[in-house]
């Protein structure tokens, strides 16, 4: 049954509002999967807890022409397509690629990406999949951060040890 126009402009209202919330955005091209490789795709999405939906191109042209920024997207808005959105820049190029991997097929392909502003092509998924996620990042910071005061502190209880030490061999000599 065909989309009256009140409910294709809701779906454009919803989808603006998805792209708004989402800072990641992967365009796919399923076509070609069966029932059951699409419902075990959606499935590891979900774990990954990553959205994925079919969605028409011209209804997601207008939602990203209405929010802007996405220009450089267009051209990736042809054929079958389907949305995965995440929060996680690197989670759907890792579950995109593992199922790639394991299952040694060539769908879903990656047409493009919208990760934080930046566009990304098809032939990206390799470094999309390997971008570390915001938790990897922050501790590789705070492991930086506190590496100088780890340093600092064992210098410190070394000097303290020496100075002890002498100190100690300074008061027998005076005793003896």
């Amino acid at each position: 049954m065909a989309m009256t126009r009140t409910q294709k402009e809701a779906a454009v209202d919803q989808l603006v509002e998805k792209l708004e919330q989402t800072p990641t955005i992967y365009i796919t091209n399923y076509s070609g999967l069966t029932v059951e490789q699409a419902t075990e795709l959606r499935t590891r999405f979900r774990e990954a807890g990553v959205e994925y939906k079919v969605i028409k191109n011209t209804m997601l042209r207008l939602a990203m022409e209405r929010i802007g920024g996405y220009d450089d997207v267009f051209e990736t808005l042809h054929g079958p397509t389907a949305i995965a959105f995440s929060e996680e820049p690197s989670a759907p190029g890792r579950v995109i690629k593992k199922y790639l991997e394991e299952t040694k097929g060539e769908l879903p392909e990656l047409k493009g990406a919208h990760v934080e502003g930046a566009v990304y092509h098809a032939d990206a998924l390799d470094m999309l999949a390997a971008l570390k996620s915001k938790e990897e990042l922050i501790g590789e910071i705070i492991t930086l951060l506190q590496s100088p005061i780890t340093n600092i502190v064992s210098g410190l209880q070394a000097q303290g040890g020496n100075l002890v030490g002498a100190i100690k061999t300074i008061a027998e000599k005076a005793e003896a």
